[in-house]
């Protein structure tokens, strides 16, 4: 008899929600397979990661490879793979951004662009939006506002929160910087922002607001600090979702979508602040620091976004995807927005009890979804598959988002 559930139910600690009731057994491109038997459509790139889909052959072979050559280091060592990876970033960014640090999650690489931006400003308080999604160590979930919260004392002193600007969003951030000035000690070390906030619901601030941010950021002497854990590496139409802006953040962190599911995360910054925070003794020395066998992914990563212009696909296919779920929302009244950029979009419905019934229903059908549950607003599909899904994957996904929804 298997005792899978039963060992799972026994002895696994419970992070958040509930287990999906299904054992993955493999995966390729778009498409989880269970032990089943049966092939589940991956809406979400995994953990909105995968973006070349899963077990893509190029990551295989680069896998294979390189942990039969090198797989770990200490810290203080470095590999080519490393220092190639960090060039060929810098190459794909702005003149101002060439420091690149690699680590392993999006919680780490924003722990460390805090910790930077605290020890070169001399100052301690960060802002970030009311609906963010930064991590969950310790500055990092003290930045995060969109769960998580309640129930662990103190968060690290010294954060505000601001909102996703909605509206009238001028006088909003200027009210909202009105009240961080009434609050702060004088010590605004920086504001850690999403180009588009993710767990907020898919939320995309309009076209100025970052530039009008960085100026309230240069005023108060605050560095800007752009999270671009799901946004980066293409998945929006551009390599990074910050270009649409014309706004350069001082530092830039991913995750998620460089090591394409596996866990490679970087932070990148100037020469200026690196030279400061050096000056200073930054220190941010972790176990899998500078790792090459996740950084000989990240190049390979590099490469196939490059080669095959994944950019340009994420804005076609993003297109193709906004059109089906636009059709799906002129037919269905509870559906009440479709919103966000290339690759990375949001289906709002009305009613937050037909979340889970929806999502369930989608499951069943073949199709994994994602839902982010907003009091007050309803629920937001986050919808993220691989760059290199194709048409047809899409279209078979819309139609089974379209049949769940139509018998909720």
């Amino acid at each position: 008899m298997d005792t899978f559930w039963d060992d799972v139910d026994r002895h696994l600690v419970r992070y958040g929600g509930t287990f999906t009731r299904e054992i993955i057994d493999s995966a390729s491109g778009s498409f989880l397979f269970t032990e089943d038997g049966r092939r589940v459509l991956d809406f979400t790139s995994g953990q909105m990661s995968a973006i070349l889909g899963h077990s893509h052959p190029r990551i295989v072979e680069t896998v294979q490879r390189q942990i039969a050559n090198l797989d770990h280091l200490f810290s203080g060592m470095l590999s080519r793979p490393v220092v190639d990876l960090a060039r060929r970033l810098a190459e794909t960014l702005p003149p101002s951004l060439t420091k690149v640090q690699l680590l392993t999650t999006g919680a780490e690489s924003n722990e460390a662009a805090l910790r930077m931006a605290k020890l070169v400003t001399g100052k301690h308080e960060v802002v970030a939006f009311a609906r963010s999604w930064h991590g969950m160590t310790a500055a990092a979930a003290a930045a995060t506002y969109s769960a998580g919260r309640k129930g662990y004392g103190p968060a690290t002193p010294g954060n505000f929160a601001i909102p996703a600007p909605t509206g009238d969003w001028q006088a909003q951030l200027d009210l909202a910087f009105d009240l961080i000035d009434a609050q702060s000690v004088g010590s605004l070390a920086a504001c850690i922002v999403e180009p588009i906030l993710s767990s907020g619901g898919i939320l995309e601030p309009p076209l100025g607001y970052f530039a009008a941010l960085q100026a309230k950021c240069r005023e108060r002497g605050m560095l800007l600090i752009m999270d671009e854990a799901q946004t980066g590496l293409c998945r929006t139409g551009n390599w990074y979702a910050f270009e649409r802006d014309g706004v350069v953040p001082d530092i830039l962190t991913l995750s998620k979508t460089l090591g394409a599911g596996l866990p490679l995360a970087a932070v990148i910054t100037s020469d200026e602040i690196e030279a400061e925070a050096h000056a200073r003794g930054y220190l941010f020395f972790t176990t899998h620091v500078s790792d090459p066998l996740v950084a000989a992914v990240g190049n390979t990563v590099l490469d196939v976004l490059a080669e095959e212009r994944l950019d340009e696909r994420a804005a076609k296919l993003g297109a193709f995807l906004r059109n089906g779920l636009e059709d799906i929302a002129s037919r269905h009244d509870l559906v009440t927005d479709v919103r966000g950029r290339g690759l990375l979009v949001g289906l709002e419905i009305a009613d937050e009890s037909m979340s889970a019934p929806i999502t369930q229903r989608c499951l069943d059908l073949g199709l994994h979804m994602n839902i982010v549950q907003i009091p007050g607003m309803g629920g937001v599909f986050r919808i993220a598959p691989p760059l290199t899904a194709s048409e047809e994957e899409l279209a078979m996904g819309l139609g089974i988002l379209d049949e769940a929804i139509g018998a909720a």
